[in-house]
C-alpha cells in the first residue's frame, strides 16, 4: 500500500491581496502537521510560503525547503526548517522538490508558482512522472489557467492520448483525501505524537 508521507506546495513569496489566501495557507499547514505529512517547499519565510512552513512547524510538523543560493536573502531563508537544502539554481531547486515529494499542491502565487506547476504538468503529460497534483482554487485564482488548458485542448494542443490530469478544489480540508485518492491504494499515515 502507498502512503502520502510529503507535499510538495507551490505558493507565492508574497501573501497577495485576499486574507483568504493566508488563512489558507495557515490551514493547509495545520492540516499537513496534523496528518503528519512533511511540507515539501521553496523555503523560504515570507508571504504564502512563509505562512504555510511557519504553521506546520508551530504545529509539531516536518518541513523541508529547498532555495537556491541567490535567493537565501531575497526570500528571507527559513532557519528553522528540519531539512534545508541551498541550490546552485533553480531548476536543481525544483528537481529536488520533486523528487522529495509524493504530490504536490499549488496555491495562489506568481509567476514562479505557475512556472513550478506547469512544469510538473508537463512532466506528467511526458509520462515522466504520476504523482498528483491538486490546485486550490480560492476565490477562482486557477480557474483562468483551467480555461486556458480547456481553450488548448479544444484546439487540438493537447490530445486525447496525452491529457493532463489534475485535481481542484477550494476546500483546503479536503486537499489530503483528494491527493490520497488519486494515488492507487494510498493511505495517510497517522504518526504517533513521539514521532513528531
Amino acid at each position: 500500500m502507498k502512503t502520502l508521507k510529503s507535499i510538495c506546495v507551490y505558493c507565492g513569496s508574497n501573501a497577495g491581496s485576499q486574507p483568504l489566501f493566508e488563512q489558507a495557507a495557515i490551514q493547509l499547514g495545520e492540516l499537513l502537521a496534523r496528518e503528519g505529512i512533511r511540507l515539501v517547499y521553496g523555503g523560504g519565510s515570507i508571504g504564502l510560503m512563509g505562512a504555510v512552513a511557519k504553521t506546520v512547524l508551530e504545529n509539531g510538523g516536518k518541513v523541508t525547503g529547498v532555495i537556491p543560493k541567490f535567493l537565501k536573502e531575497r526570500e528571507v531563508m527559513l532557519e528553522d526548517a528540519h531539512e534545508l537544502i541551498v541550490t546552485q539554481d533553480m531548476h536543481e531547486r525544483k528537481r529536488t522538490m520533486f523528487e522529495k515529494a509524493d504530490a504536490f499542491i499549488a496555491l495562489p502565487g506568481g509567476i514562479g508558482t505557475l512556472e513550478e506547476l506547469v512544469e510538473m504538468l508537463t512532466w506528467a503529460q511526458l509520462g515522466r512522472h504520476d504523482k498528483p497534483m491538486l490546485l486550490l482554487n480560492l476565490d477562482q485564482f486557477w480557474t483562468p489557467l483551467v480555461e486556458l488548458l480547456d481553450h488548448m485542448r479544444g484546439l487540438g494542443f493537447i490530445r486525447p492520448d496525452s491529457d493532463i490530469t489534475y485535481e481542484i478544489t477550494s476546500d483546503v480540508s479536503q486537499s489530503v483525501d483528494i491527493l490520497c485518492k488519486a494515488i492507487e491504494g494510498c493511505k495517510v499515515e497517522h504518526p504517533d505524537v513521539k514521532d513528531m
